[in-house]
């Protein structure tokens, strides 16, 4: 008999990584060897039509039960991916997780999967994490509720939400840890080659919000900006990809952020350094390399211009704050 079942409602277009990565926490922690057998966790995808749901990368997942009494499970996770697709979820599907709200069941938003549980009326007076490049989506869809967008997941009573990616394995692990133990939890990210479970106020290895804003244009080239981190792209280059004059793209950075997108684009890698100095054991030459700098005297001149400290100086403060937080007392229960 499993200790820990999972219904999974996907979303059309759903983000395949993050069901995967959330699945595969479960699947390593629910047997031991190398042979996957759901003998501490199972979990299985519910749909009221039975119908293949496909990703938004294309593969399709077959669904295993409709959807029926939803007390037969411990969480019900919601899997969300392309914003477009928020508000067509089954309205089966949304009566099926309103029963499940009203008997207790607790709720796991993944990805936008917040954005559908909030579109089917069930995070009010909840906190809900989103991640960093859907914060002004959010916004822009929905009133009353406050999007959090620097912290990797959120627990608020019986909601549990998540930016996605890989995000989705550390809340994952988070659930495996409370019903299950500490070392199933450990097990299953390191096998994934996930160092260690991460908190859920650890911040989400993004944008920083300075960035946040609703300006499409903007919001594409920092998506630009933020995929060839490790390899910079020139401002030419990018405002050739985004298919707009230099002057144009220079106006809205300014109007928007009220920075050059060079500027922008140097904070994007200096708050990328920050994440891996806070969270890996990387080498500066290594973490220089990572974020687009030439080697690192570059970064280190850079860094120390924008923190007023060397990269070290930095991870040595870090490390120290981790440090007291650790040795101060854990509060009893979730809030």
């Amino acid at each position: 008999m499993a200790r820990l079942d999972i219904g999974f409602i996907l979303a059309r277009r759903f983000t395949l990584c993050a069901f995967a990565n959330f699945v595969d926490v479960l699947r390593l922690a629910a047997d031991e060897g190398d042979r996957s057998r759901p003998i501490l966790c199972s979990w299985r995808v519910l749909s009221p039509t039975m119908d293949p749901i496909a990703s938004s990368c294309g593969v399709a997942v077959q669904p295993e039960e409709r959807l029926g009494d939803p007390k037969r499970f411990d969480y019900l996770v919601v899997v969300g991916g392309l914003v477009d697709e928020v508000e067509k979820l089954h309205p089966d599907t949304v009566r099926f997780l309103g029963r499940a709200a009203a008997a207790g069941v607790p709720l796991v938003g993944i990805c936008t999967g917040a954005f559908i549980l909030h579109r089917a009326g069930l995070m009010q007076g909840y906190r809900a994490c989103v991640s960093w490049f859907h914060h002004a989506d959010f916004l822009e869809r929905f009133d009353g509720l406050e999007p959090i967008s620097d912290r990797i997941f959120v627990v608020d009573r019986d909601r549990l939400t998540c930016s996605g990616g890989v995000s989705s394995a550390h809340l994952a692990a988070f659930i495996v840890e409370r019903h299950l133990g500490r070392a199933r939890a450990a097990k299953s990210l390191h096998i994934m080659i996930i160092d260690e479970a991460m908190a859920g106020e650890e911040p989400q290895p993004g944008l920083p919000l300075a960035l946040a804003t609703s300006d499409p244009l903007v919001r594409k080239a920092l998506n630009v900006m933020q995929q060839s981190i490790d390899t910079p792209l020139s401002i030419g280059a990018v405002v050739e990809r985004l298919g707009v004059s230099r002057r144009k793209l220079e106006r809205h950075f300014r109007e928007a952020l009220g920075m050059t997108p060079r500027e922008t684009d140097r904070l994007i890698r200096i708050e990328q350094a920050k994440h891996l100095l806070r969270t890996t054991a990387r080498s500066g030459t290594r973490i220089a390399a990572d974020t687009g700098f030439c080697d690192l005297p570059h970064l280190i001149r850079v860094f120390r211009s924008v923190e007023g400290m060397t990269p070290e100086a930095y991870r040595q403060q870090a490390a120290r704050r981790t440090d007291v937080q650790d040795s101060q007392p854990s509060g009893a229960g979730l809030t």
